[in-house]
């Protein structure tokens, strides 16, 4: 079922908690004194989850801009209009304008706030508690002031941790599943008649849309890839052969995907990709480097459409989508060890525009990178153990 959803500042906090965040901070850590926020709002920037807060910082000189406290623990979405992000907080999506450098007062409430897809001019959250799909269009929210644009909420049928795409024909593809499993996904057209499902897929999760809309996501034994009506199974080489996340351009029908082969693996590295090819509907898995690996966090895609991978040894790797082939290696931070928990801040890798943008955990310390060359454009330290990262250009 659809219906219209208005949120204004200061609507109803939803009553679940996400697992894992606390009570709100009080304050953040000291920083150094910032220019006012007003006085600059073109130009890239970069916001900076920690424990405890976001940063905002620009994007050409890596200083401090605003210090916003949160949660213990938030996550960060790129709203898709070049101004804002989602944090994901217990109180739901909260909204982060990067131009103003401030975490507003507009929320949309969710009982555990998920996924965030931006696709075809819509931007969509996805409720975990509820699975209840929320779109926005991705314009009107650039122009958000004292309060949210209206929205479509799409009802759920069964709570988990899931995700939802709206394609540009009102099409809708979300995952099925359950509090226990999850199993598949299933895609309704504007009309809410059924076009195609699947229940071929363990452990669903994930998504991507490559060119031509082909949506890819991921299964513990392979991948699902819907196209024009119809959804075919892309198995793994292996027995088990995890894949939760995508890397997508949407000029590309090649899409890199995370690889887990050991079910019994010690902490969060990955030696491995998949790459996917929405066309050809074929599915290979390549071995990194010797000494490369990383994690979800350490993977984006380019303006150019190469894949950039941050490994375990510092280094911003340039993967061909095609082949899996590193072409470029460029130094950035110190190597680093796997997290204990997939929580625990380590470095991660974040691109907007020709910028690439790369934080050190343990070094407290975040760098910039000329996309082309590797070259380093600006470095800085932070008042903060830095987590989670996005950028705007």
């Amino acid at each position: 079922m659809k219906r219209p959803l208005l949120l204004t500042a200061g609507a109803a906090i939803a009553a679940l908690a996400l697992a894992g965040c606390a009570t709100p901070s009080p304050s953040g850590p000291p920083s150094d004194p910032a220019p006012d926020p007003a006085a600059a709002v073109d130009g890239p920037r970069v916001a900076v989850a920690y424990e405890g807060g976001v940063l905002v910082l620009d994007g050409e000189t890596l200083g401090v801009i605003a210090d916003e406290p949160s949660e213990d623990f938030v996550r960060l979405n790129l709203a898709g209009d070049d101004r804002h992000a989602f944090v994901t907080t217990s109180r739901g999506f909260e909204l982060l304008d990067l131009r103003e450098a401030k975490l507003t007062d507009l929320v949309v409430p969710a009982g555990a706030a998920g996924h965030v897809v931006r696709h075809a001019g819509k931007t969509v959250l996805y409720d975990d508690a509820t699975s209840d799909t929320t779109v926005f269009e991705t314009a009107a929210l650039a122009d958000a002031g004292d309060e949210l644009p209206e929205a479509e909420v799409i009802e759920g049928v069964e709570a988990h941790h899931g995700v939802s795409v709206v394609l540009s024909d009102g099409a809708l593809l979300t995952t099925v599943g359950d509090a226990d499993s999850r199993s598949g996904i299933r895609v309704t057209g504007a009309d809410g008649a059924e076009i195609a499902a699947s229940a071929d897929c363990p452990g669903v999760h994930g998504e991507g849309t490559a060119a031509g809309e082909a949506v890819v996501v991921g299964c513990e034994d392979g991948a699902l890839v819907y196209r024009d009506g119809t959804i075919t199974k892309l198995t793994s080489p292996d027995a088990f052969g995890r894949i939760g996340n995508a890397y997508v351009s949407e000029d590309s029908p090649l899409v890199v995907m995370d690889y887990k082969d050991d079910p019994d693996a010690e902490g969060y590295l990955l030696h491995r990709l998949a790459l996917v090819d929405t066309e050809a509907l074929t599915l290979d898995v390549v071995d990194l480097p010797a000494g490369v690996s990383y994690t979800w966090r350490g993977v984006v895609r380019g303006e150019d459409g190469d894949a950039l991978l941050l490994g375990s040894d510092g280094r911003v790797h340039v993967v061909d989508p095609a082949s899996g082939e590193v072409t470029a290696s460029h130094e950035a931070i110190e190597a680093w060890e796997s997290p204990a928990e997939w929580q625990d801040a380590h470095p991660a890798i974040a691109v907007a525009g020709g910028t690439v943008y790369v934080t050190d955990a343990a070094q407290r310390r975040i760098v910039a990178l000329d996309a082309a060359t590797g070259a380093v454009t600006a470095a800085a330290d932070l008042p903060v153990t830095p987590n989670e990262i996005v950028a705007v250009d």
